[in-house]
């Protein structure tokens, strides 16, 4: 999470001569480009806890909660404004999660034994301990079907608390955060997949599977247009959708496809143009000194198809995986998860809530297995498979940024109220648990934060 090498040293150039570009130098990370990013997601998660506790707010969600109809002959589909962003948007939030877990575990942090062992028993540790301390506290209570709301950590506002620090923490802090943020998404969306389906038809879910092994097959054919995909990728949303399953693991799915090397290598791509380019430099020339226009014209033609043949040459090193990521991810942090957020934080402040929150042990549960039993499930685990020697502290890792890692984990944020919507129809309960999702992430945040300052001091 942060901005590119060039840009991060013209923002730190800046800071030299402007207080004010030291600050934007300071928050950058937040609303970078080039990332899932958390700036934009923080500024509506405010702006939904100030109009929800407004005057205005029951107009506020009466707008999210407004049913939106789509209907074509006898077919008809009807869901709340909020639903559609949950069911319709938030897939490609998830698209770009599954292609992250892929990317990692490939060619990524996660791509060999002795790098995946520290973040996978962390993220181990991450998912018990926190549902442990969630059910103990709610056992024999009617809400201990939220367990899952603390299953699982918010990467982007997480990976953003690292990214303030630039270099001053260990390298390998980003590494381990990243590998540990992508299993952890997997265990998330698994206790969606499974512990969350309220119904299932299973009809549905084969034209899923249908779509599903069409993209293979397409891929097998090495099949390079991508409106085909596309197509594809949306029965497959439709096919989850029906099943029951929630459509967000259609998004992880497809994301799980997407492939993560490139069809040409730059060795290739070099041999393969450079008799084109050298084509298209004759044309020009031609062009350049024909005798008369539609000499000149036959010669721009040419070229032009010279070019062509060197742009889709160009194209083809580029990943598939790397392509979507690239331009989903601003529209996803600038617009899906803003929207994500407007629409489903109703977080109220009112005296009777905080008084049956105070006592409820949702609540209590909550509060505890993100803020102290995910740090603790982490960190232990991860201390417990470095010490029985299954994993090695990577070199100038210290237990203190690791600690910070666990911090920040306890973030729960995006998915957590998410999770809550789905296990709660009770709006009283729904609201007990949007507000001990805030308090507990909140804490966690400023507990990660403290701890990578220590981090960072120690390194310098």
């Amino acid at each position: 999470m942060g901005l590119n090498p060039r840009v991060s040293g013209r923002v730190a150039a800046r800071a030299q001569h402007s207080p004010a570009a030291g600050i934007v130098q300071r928050f950058s990370p937040f609303f970078a480009l080039g990332e899932i990013s958390g700036g934009p997601l923080l500024v509506a998660s405010l702006i939904a806890l100030v109009a929800v506790n407004s005057p205005w707010g029951g107009a506020f969600e009466a707008i999210w909660d407004g049913v939106l109809r789509f209907s074509y002959a006898d077919l008809e589909i009807g869901m709340s404004l909020a639903e559609w962003i949950n069911d319709g948007l938030m897939p490609l939030f998830f698209l770009i999660i599954g292609t992250e877990v892929k990317r990692e575990f490939v060619k990524g942090s996660l791509s060999s034994l002795k790098t995946v062992v520290l973040p996978l028993a962390g993220a181990i540790g991450g998912l018990v301990i926190p549902i442990a301390c969630f059910l103990a506290i709610n056992f024999g209570q009617s809400t201990s079907h939220g367990w899952g709301i603390v299953a699982a950590m918010d990467t982007a506002f997480s990976l953003a608390i690292v990214g303030v620090f630039g270099t001053r923490l260990p390298v390998t802090v980003r590494g381990i955060l990243l590998g540990f943020a992508a299993i952890d998404d997997v265990f998330g969306l698994l206790v969606i997949a499974f512990a969350y389906t309220p119904t299932f038809h299973p009809w549905y879910l084969g034209v899923a599977a249908g779509a599903f092994a069409a993209i293979l097959g397409l891929q097998r054919l090495r099949w390079v247009s991508s409106p085909p995909y596309v197509v594809l990728g949306i029965l497959v949303w439709i096919g989850v959708l029906g099943s029951g399953v929630h459509p967000t693991i259609a998004g992880v799915a497809v994301g799980l496809l997407l492939p993560t090397t490139s069809r040409l290598s730059e060795r290739r791509f070099v041999e393969r143009v450079q008799r084109p380019i050298d084509k298209v430099k004759e044309a020009a020339i031609a062009a350049s000194e024909a005798g008369d226009a539609s000499e000149a014209d036959a010669h721009r033609l040419q070229a032009q198809r010279g070019l062509g043949y060197i742009h889709e040459m160009a194209a083809a090193t580029d990943e598939a995986a790397s392509r979507l990521i690239r331009v989903l991810t601003p529209w996803v942090s600038y617009a899906v998860l803003p929207l994500f957020a407007l629409s489903n934080i109703r977080v109220r402040f009112a005296t009777e809530l905080l008084a049956d929150a105070w006592q409820a042990p949702l609540a209590a549960g909550i509060i505890v297995g993100l803020a102290i039993g995910k740090p603790a499930g982490f960190l232990f685990f991860t201390w417990l498979a470095v010490r029985l020697r299954f994993a090695v502290l990577p070199e100038g890792m210290t237990w203190t940024a690791m600690a910070g890692i666990g911090g920040v984990a306890g973030i729960g944020f995006t998915l957590s109220f998410f999770i809550a919507e789905l296990a709660f129809s009770n709006q009283v309960q729904s609201e007990v648990a949007g507000l001990a999702v805030f308090s507990a992430s909140l804490l966690a945040a400023f507990a990660g934060f403290g701890l990578f300052s220590l981090a960072a001091r120690k390194e310098v």
